[in-house]
């Protein structure tokens, strides 16, 4: 009786220290999560880590913008054009998820992501000043070496700038939380798009105060030229502000904000192909979407210059005037998309909710597919304003949507080597796009205008396709 007395009080006690160790270690998880949370950044903050975005972006618009024209003047052919295009985005499937992957365990006094920063500034604004000089080193209007020196400096104008563009990213994923986060990427993209505005105005103003917009046959004008030395200059002085004005979190800040062990090891032993087998399901999901809307921008970037001079200037003769002409006026709608996007990031996107990510995701694509559309129908140069500004509205939102779904599914695990693969997500249908433009083109007629249409088609897809996106975002979790 008294062994079974005892026993009972045992037990008694056991589960009373049990209950009492539950409730400690409860106590301990409320703490910990509290002391884990990312903390509100200063909107100043915030601005200084997207601001270097502008000079960034200034680097791609001029490079999407005028590439077409460059290599249609120094003599590319234009049904090969799909070739030139494809290296930009094979550059950034391999050079993004290496950056990110060896940038998860970078620490050193200049920081975690921004070392990176200056590696690939200097690099990209010297291959700004090579690659529209790639008709005037001798080689010969639709000479081999010409459109070789080209391929190759587009190559590496793309390596360098993705170098640049992923630090950017990666901060705001380490840095600022769920709440914040929308606010980031907007910011982010609508200096991305005001880059945009100043770099594609250049060639249009610089023509309007006098520089030439003309050259020898298989030279590219002097005022191409000189937009790319104004953008690789600007390009430097933002990555400098930018790495002047942020400082990231140490390594055991960064653990705590996170919940993260402090062991680099572990980290360092997983391979890239283990993280895509391990990615969360909104990486296939929202890469899947993401298949449709990049493929139609790849086409407005290689067919858009293109099709505004057969649709308003009645030319495909890239030596005519009318044709350099459109390839200003393709600048200056470039202006219009990314102004309709700072506006539209600004007072949408920066101020919808978490919650509404999926909505806004697929009146983007929407909004892009009626804009690609309706220019083939267009042959009036003022009326070609109004479909950009559709597009800049769906270019801007289906970046920052997309980036926001995905980075709601991470813990801060090697989010750089994420948001690395995750841009293969943007990079393969641009490769996939050009390669198809082979079998397209012709079936179209070789009408640079109805390359524009099977982008809108591409659009309406991926708007179709946002609904198997699985959100991770759960506004009731604490």
């Amino acid at each position: 009786m008294i062994n079974k007395n005892n026993h009972a009080k045992i037990s008694y006690l056991n589960k009373k220290t049990v209950k009492k160790k539950e409730r400690k270690d409860r106590i301990s998880d409320f703490n910990s999560a509290s002391e884990n949370r990312l903390p509100d950044l200063k909107l100043s903050t915030i601005f200084a880590m997207t601001f270097g975005f502008l000079g960034v972006n200034m680097a791609f618009s001029l490079q999407f913008s005028q590439m077409g024209r460059i290599f249609q003047t120094i003599g590319a052919d234009p049904t090969k054009l799909g070739f030139f295009f494809i290296l930009p985005p094979l550059a950034g499937m391999v050079v993004q998820p290496l950056i990110g992957k060896y940038s998860d365990n970078t620490w050193n006094r200049f920081g975690r992501r921004l070392p990176y920063l200056l590696i690939g500034a200097p690099v990209a604004a010297l291959v700004m000043f090579l690659l529209p000089n790639a008709g005037s080193f001798g080689f010969g209007y639709a000479s081999l070496g010409a459109l070789l020196f080209g391929a190759i400096a587009i190559l590496f104008m793309d390596l360098s700038s993705n170098v640049c563009m992923q630090p950017f990213k990666m901060i705001i994923g380490d840095m600022v939380n769920e709440n914040q986060k929308d606010r980031a990427w907007s910011w982010q993209q609508s200096f991305s798009n005001l880059g945009g505005v100043i770099a594609t105005l250049f060639p249009f103003v610089l023509t309007w105060l006098g520089v030439s917009n003309v050259a020898r046959r298989g030279e590219v004008p002097n005022s191409v030229k000189l937009a790319f030395y104004i953008g690789a200059t600007v390009l430097l002085l933002t990555s400098i502000y930018t790495m002047v004005s942020v400082k990231e979190y140490d390594p055991d800040t960064y653990a705590r904000y996170h919940g993260l062990s402090l062991n680099k090891k572990q980290s360092k032993k997983i391979s890239l192909w283990q993280l895509v087998k391990d990615a969360p399901k909104s990486f296939w999901e929202i890469s899947f979407v993401q298949l449709f809307d990049w493929f139609a921008f790849q086409y407005l970037w290689t067919y858009g210059t293109g099709a505004i001079a057969q649709n308003v200037w009645n030319t495909s003769d890239p030596s005519s005037t009318g044709y350099q002409a459109a390839g200003n006026w393709f600048g200056i709608l470039t202006c219009v998309e990314s102004l309709a996007a700072v506006a539209w990031g600004f007072l949408v996107i920066s101020k919808s909710k978490p919650t509404s990510r999926k909505f806004w995701f697929r009146v983007s694509l929407i909004l892009g597919g009626i804009g690609f559309i309706w220019l083939f129908f267009i042959h009036s140069q003022l009326m070609t304003i109004f479909p950009f500004i559709l597009i800049g509205i769906s270019y801007l939102t289906m970046q920052t949507e997309a980036l926001s779904l995905f980075t709601e599914s991470l813990n801060g695990k090697n989010e750089g080597a994420y948001l690395g693969l995750f841009n293969c997500g943007i990079c393969l249908p641009q490769i996939i796009a050009s390669v198809a433009s082979f079998a397209i083109f012709p079936i179209v007629g070789k009408s640079m205008p109805a390359m524009l249409v099977a982008a809108g088609i591409a659009m309406f897809l991926g708007a179709i396709s946002v609904g198997i996106i699985h959100p991770a975002y759960n506004p009731n979790k604490k």
